[in-house]
C-alpha cells in the first residue's frame, strides 16, 4: 500500500499536502504506523467515513433501490441478535451451484435470516449482471416459511444497526466491514476478489470478530458455521469483541477529523 500511495503522491507533485485514509487506529495501528514511517506526508485516519454522512445520503448513492419492508420484518422478530443478515455486495456474483448451497445451508441452520439476492447476482441467471432476480431452489420457500426474508437490496446501515441482527455474512468489501464494525456485528466472511481476501483475514485472525464460511460452499458446512456464530459458544465472544470495536470506531471519527481540520488550517 505504501508504494501505491507514494506513487500517487509523486504523480500529483507538490499539490499533495497529506493523505486521508478511511480507517481508524484501533483496527490498523501497525499499518498506519508503517505508512507514516515510509511516506514523506502526514497521513490521517479519519474513518469510518460513513459516520460523517446520513443514511439518506447512503441510500441516494446506492446502485439499487432498497426494499424498506425488511426493516418492518426485523422489527417483528421476537428476539434480539437472532437474525443473520446475508449480502455479498453490489458487484460479486456466484454460480448457481454455490447459490443453491447457500440457500439450503441457511434453511438447514434453523436460524432466521435476511438475505439480499441482487438481480443478476447468480451467473447463468440474468447474465451475471442482468436484471433478472435469480429463482430460489424448488421447495426452499416452503422449507423456511416465515423464518427468512429475501429482498433484492437492503438499507444496509439501518439493517446492521438493528437490534435483531446477530451476524453479517459478507463478501468483505471494506465499506461493508466498517459498517458491520460500527454496528457491533460479528461477521461470516466469504471474500470474492481483490482486497476482500486480505480484509477477511483481518476480520477473522487479527480482530477476532468473524469466522470463515469456507473455500468450498457446501450446505452442511454453511449450516454448521451459521449455527456456531448465531447460537454457539463462539458467538458471544465475537459479539463482545465487535462491541468494543464499535465503541472505538464511534470515538475515532470526531477526534481524527479535528486533527485533520487543524492541519488544513495550518497550511
Amino acid at each position: 500500500m505504501c508504494s501505491f500511495v507514494a506513487g500517487v503522491a509523486d504523480a500529483t507533485g507538490a499539490s499533495v499536502s497529506g493523505i486521508v485514509i478511511n480507517t481508524f487506529e484501533a483496527i490498523e495501528a501497525s499499518e498506519l504506523a508503517k505508512i507514516r514511517r515510509e511516506l514523506p506526508l502526514p497521513a490521517f485516519a479519519i474513518g469510518p467515513l460513513h459516520l460523517l454522512s446520513s443514511s439518506q445520503d447512503s441510500a441516494e448513492q446506492s446502485l439499487y433501490t432498497p426494499d424498506l419492508s425488511c426493516l418492518a420484518w426485523l422489527d417483528a422478530q421476537p428476539a434480539a441478535r437472532s437474525v443473520l443478515y446475508v449480502s455479498l455486495g453490489s458487484l460479486a456474483c456466484v454460480d448457481r451451484g454455490v447459490f443453491e448451497e447457500m440457500a439450503w445451508g441457511l434453511a438447514g441452520s434453523g436460524v432466521p435470516f435476511l438475505w439480499v439476492v441482487r438481480p443478476g447476482s447468480v451467473t447463468g441467471t440474468g447474465g451475471g449482471g442482468g436484471e433478472e432476480v435469480p429463482p430460489l431452489p424448488d421447495g426452499f420457500n416452503e422449507e423456511v416459511r416465515n423464518r427468512g426474508k429475501i429482498v433484492t437490496w437492503a438499507p444496509q446501515r439501518e439493517v446492521l444497526a438493528h437490534a435483531a441482527i446477530g451476524a453479517f455474512w459478507t463478501h468483505c468489501g471494506w465499506n461493508s466491514i466498517l459498517e458491520s464494525v460500527c454496528g457491533g456485528v460479528p461477521m461470516l466472511v466469504q471474500p470474492c476478489f481483490a482486497d476482500q481476501m486480505v480484509n477477511a483475514r483481518y476480520v477473522t485472525r487479527e480482530w477476532g470478530v468473524g469466522m470463515e464460511v469456507g473455500e468450498e460452499i457446501e450446505r452442511e458446512t454453511v449450516a454448521k458455521v451459521v449455527t456456531k456464530v448465531m447460537v454457539g459458544e463462539d458467538g458471544p465472544l465475537m459479539r463482545e469483541k465487535a462491541r468494543r470495536l464499535q465503541m472505538q470506531a464511534s470515538a475515532a471519527t470526531s477526534s481524527a477529523m479535528d486533527g485533520l481540520v487543524q492541519y488544513v488550517l495550518s497550511l
